[in-house]
């Protein structure tokens, strides 16, 4: 039997329909939205009693024929994920992930795909619907639905899932997950918002998502499945005093001590291997509990130390930020560079200019498209002191390099300002807390020390959040423990004027409004204490780029020109690069760009550009080459490609009886075009001596008479 809900949303019909495809899933539903369709199903498979952690993964996938396209590239079908598609994957993740009982542990995946797209909205929020609906309707434990929408804001109004066009005129972007009762998570950027701008459009979307909410409630009382039971873990009580007993009193100086990243997982290590050596012979094969009693106990007395105390582990209190360090122009042979460390985070970010052929092309279902600002963050074990793989990259790193972008773009001058592709790369050289923030200060210090034109400096923080019943405290810049043991993530980056980028994700269910204000407004206040540092070392772009990098000159041509540039089968502009050591790009309009690492090259190859494609004037005058000598005259290339006859008659204000005693091939001469006759140029080098005699007459004539 198939079922169906509806509502508005935004201006258009939100659909939910399960029991037609995909029928062998724990749940699945066809989410539609216009003329958007995502198929979400949700399975789980058995117990997983061998890790520690959820095992829940979540697929999305756009499929090209949804837009009525093939997909781009030499093989033409999907392969691995596109960024695109991982981003959007996340945003469905980290919503739903706090919402499962802490003690369901089966392998859990959630796959969307898109199988079709109207090229008006985005899919993604629709998949997140979709994966909830799954969820809600399907016998696998979820605590609570969520609704999930994208809000605009053009010309002071909030738009609910803005069209593609809508978001290009809006001055904000964020995508917004919640429950009935609370927000789950925000993601998103801006030009320079308030703060109160921000909690405005929160509780905009939140409107909306209580409607959602309602929604799948509806859909779940007609054709929902009874919830699998999930046995609650139960630890022996003898454990849990013993394992108290040894480590509750040693947790609780560990804790209270001011110690390094290193030193105190030291002390952990040890403590915790002391705990297991003793207990083995009582307690087999309970290692597994013992472990999760320490983390327990250290995370209680963290949490507790933070509420009652207002100290934190490494003894700040809740609103300080940990000390900043700066370097700029610290590697000699790259376009800029910056060393920025906060505490025991370090990014090492480079910039590198580039030109018109280093854009980045980005294919999907939308057309297709180019990028001249690139930002790629890198997270190498060694940066937590681990040793891992070096593959592919990540979905944490590409989710943290895109939150660092869409942090920094909007400060990134216009390509008619600043002509070059900007690209930076983020090394994460030491981990301890908000490297992605990291990364947003140390690119705009590159950028600044790379003679880019922005206006203003971007910083970002990373705030924290422990919350037990009514009390709770929030935290400026945090560790990674306050991180893994505490309750939000929340990331912040900004100018002094207003915020740029944000990402928010908690552990629990729900914050309120109250919580979020307060989180902001101490973001903000770290932000400019954050920048404030970053302008003692660098206030401003410097006035210059590298001379490393690439010079970059302009020149517009007749769009009739273009086969006159490229040449038969591009000939002749591969002759030019060749010759001139420079890269060509040209664009339908006419607009021709230059790029060389040789600026006085660069400039030769323009005025060659400017010749090749100028038209021949009669009465002009012009710097030609003798090509040919012939019985009746010379042949002259005036114009790169262009000939024309300079007649015997023409070559001196005196006979000439044989052509090859004035002139030889090569020759260098100054000529002008006297006319052009059925495509013949016919050229005079005696009217150009005529006229230097006239001069030198009357030059001699004015000295006289004075």
């Amino acid at each position: 039997m198939i079922y169906k809900k509806e509502i508005e949303i935004g201006g258009e019909k939100l659909s939910i329909e399960t029991g037609r495809f995909a029928k062998q899933s724990n749940g699945a539903v066809m989410a539609r939205y216009g003329d958007t369709m995502v198929l979400v199903t949700a399975v789980a498979s058995g117990a997983r009693d061998d890790i520690d952690y959820f095992p829940l993964s979540v697929e999305y996938r756009e499929r090209s024929f949804a837009a009525g396209k093939f997909p781009g590239g030499f093989i033409k079908r999907e392969t691995r994920p596109t960024e695109k598609e991982i981003l959007s994957g996340r945003l469905i993740d980290r919503p739903i992930r706090p919402l499962f009982p802490s003690s369901y542990n089966n392998d859990t995946q959630i796959a969307a795909f898109v199988y079709s797209y109207d090229g008006k909205y985005d899919a993604d929020v629709i998949g997140a619907v979709g994966a909830s609906a799954a969820l809600v309707i399907s016998d696998i434990p979820f605590l609570e639905p969520i609704g999930e929408v994208r809000v605009g804001r053009v010309n002071g109004q909030f738009i609910i899932n803005p069209s593609v066009k809508e978001i290009e005129e809006g001055d904000m972007e964020l995508v917004v997950a919640g429950t009935e009762s609370s927000i789950m998570m925000v993601e998103g950027e801006a030009r320079e918002v308030s703060e109160e701008d921000l909690l405005e459009a929160l509780k905009a979307a939140h409107t909306e998502i209580k409607k959602i909410v309602q929604m799948q409630h509806e859909l779940r009382e007609e054709c929902g499945k009874p919830k699998m039971m999930v046995e609650e873990k139960v630890i022996d009580e003898n454990l849990v005093k013993d394992v108290n007993d040894l480590a509750y009193s040693k947790f609780e100086e560990i804790v209270g001590s001011v110690l390094i990243k290193d030193e105190r997982a030291n002390r952990n290590s040890e403590l915790t291997e002391s705990v297991l050596e003793q207990l083995a012979e009582k307690y087999p094969e309970q290692e597994g509990n013992i472990k999760e009693l320490l983390h327990d106990i250290e995370k209680e007395l963290m949490r507790k130390q933070i509420l009652e105390k207002g100290v934190r582990l490494d003894g700040r209190n809740t609103t300080q930020i940990r000390p900043i360090s700066i370097e700029v122009g610290i590697l000699p042979r790259t376009h800029a560079s910056s060393l920025f460390t906060r505490g025991e985070t370090q990014s090492l970010t480079t910039l590198t200019l580039g030109t018109k052929g280093d854009e980045q092309i980005i294919d999907g279902l939308n057309d297709e498209f180019k990028k001249r600002f690139l930002l790629h963050y890198n997270f190498p074990p060694f940066s937590v002191g681990e040793t891992g793989r070096y593959g592919a990259t990540g979905r944490r790193e590409i989710g943290h390099g895109n939150l660092a972008e869409r942090a920094l773009k909007n400060m990134v001058p216009a390509e008619e300002v600043f002509p070059y592709i900007i690209r930076l790369n983020s090394d994460i050289l030491e981990s301890n807390g908000s490297s992605s923030m990291a990364t947003v200060c140390a690119g705009s210090l590159a950028l600044m020390d790379g003679g880019v034109p922005v206006s203003k400096s971007i910083a970002g923080i990373a705030m924290g959040l422990v919350k037990e019943g009514e009390s709770y405290a929030v935290l400026s810049d945090i560790l990674g423990n306050e991180d893994h043991l505490g309750d939000m993530d929340f990331k912040v980056a900004g100018s002094s004027d207003g915020i740029t980028a944000f990402q928010m994700d908690i552990k629990i269910q729900g914050i309120s409004y109250e919580i979020m204000e307060k989180a902001l407004a101490q973001a903000k206040e770290g932000r400019i204490h954050i920048l404030s540092k970053m302008n003692e070392v660098l206030a401003s772009p410097r006035e210059t780029i590298s001379p490393l990098a690439p010079s970059l000159l302009f020149t517009k041509i007749n769009p009739d020109k273009i086969g006159t540039l490229i040449g038969s089968g591009g000939k002749t502009i591969q002759g030019i690069q060749k010759e001139y050591s420079v890269e060509i790009y040209i664009e339908e309009d006419g607009s021709v760009s230059i790029a060389g690492t040789n600026s006085e090259l660069a400039k030769k190859a323009k005025e060659y550009i400017k010749l090749l494609t100028t038209d021949p004037e009669v009465g002009k005058n012009y710097n030609g080459k003798v090509v040919k000598i012939a019985d009746f005259g010379a042949f002259v290339e005036f114009l790169p490609g262009t000939q024309g006859l300079l007649h015997i008659s023409q070559i001196d204000n005196k006979r000439v009886n044989n052509v090859k005693d004035v002139l030889k091939e090569g020759d260098e001469v100054r000529v002008k075009l006297l006319k052009i006759e059925n495509g013949k140029m016919s050229l005079s080098r005696k009217a150009l001596l005529k006229e230097q005699e006239e001069t030198e007459k009357q030059e001699l004539k004015s000295e006289n008479a004075e």
